[in-house]
């Protein structure tokens, strides 16, 4: 599926950050999430309180967090990425 999402974009048009795209499985098990909305600048509260509901629950992290964008920078005001 991936393939052929890239070999899409290909004949559509150039981007040059294509060749990087990966998929990747993660088999997290018991996980905390959060949704950030707003600038990259302003995220370190947010994240402070995911490790803090973590810590208050009992719970430990396993490795370090990662992030899903779900807005494009390029197009969205950062008051509103996601």
């Amino acid at each position: 599926m991936l393939e052929k999402a890239i070999e899409a974009i290909r004949k559509s048009e150039d981007r040059p950050g294509l060749a990087r795209l990966r998929l990747e499985k993660y088999h997290e098990g018991l996980s905390v999430q959060i949704l950030h909305i707003g600038s990259y600048e302003a995220e370190a509260p947010v994240i402070a309180r995911m490790h803090a509901f973590i810590e208050e629950n009992g719970y430990q992290p396993s490795g370090k967090h990662h992030e899903i964008y779900l807005s494009d920078p390029r197009k969205v005001e950062p008051a509103k990425l996601k």
